[in-house]
């Protein structure tokens, strides 16, 4: 982890209980739901991350507790540094608290995340489907989502759906 990021992460391990994850140099912090919006107002406000450079989700399926992930990637322009915060959200009803207040560009990303996740953000000015037509069922990058003719293969049941592929013959 860069130097200079390192009393970030200890601001938002004191002041909002964040778990720290590094990976590959880079500092994941994870935080709660329901403290997600005062810790980005914090990293706009006191320390500088103006621009809320992205925000998208991730499925983990089978595990079901947390079954999401919904991340936001910060960007100090003026301190050329990148934070991530990542928000565990469980499956069943998954919401999280909308960051439109603070990041005008959150509108459209939530509202991405809601169409092909369907995870829930509280407050969103602008709910309605984005990607996908309204009356569509389901989520399409769930992983759950039905492809079609054929059952996705991950590393959970690959060697079920194997048995079952047609290969061709020698």
């Amino acid at each position: 982890m860069e130097k200079s990021l390192e009393p970030i992460v200890k601001d938002l391990q004191e002041k909002f209980g964040a778990t720290v994850e590094e990976f590959r140099g880079e500092a994941q912090c994870l935080i709660g739901a329901e403290r997600v919006v005062e810790a980005l107002a914090f990293l706009r406000d006191e320390r500088h991350f103006e621009l809320l450079s992205a925000q998208t989700a991730i499925d983990y399926h089978p595990q079901t507790s947390p079954r999401f992930h919904v991340i936001y990637q910060l960007t100090s322009v003026t301190k050329n540094l990148s934070a991530q915060l990542r928000v565990p959200v469980n499956a069943g009803r998954p919401k999280v608290p909308t960051a439109t207040g603070l990041y005008k560009s959150a509108v459209w990303r939530e509202r991405e995340i809601a169409d092909m996740f369907g995870i829930e953000f509280e407050g969103h000015p602008d709910p309605r489907r984005i990607l996908m037509p309204e009356g569509t069922e389901g989520h399409p990058l769930r992983k759950d989502f039905p492809l079609g003719y054929e059952e996705p293969q991950f590393s959970f049941n690959y060697e079920e759906i194997d048995l079952r592929k047609p290969y061709a013959k020698e």
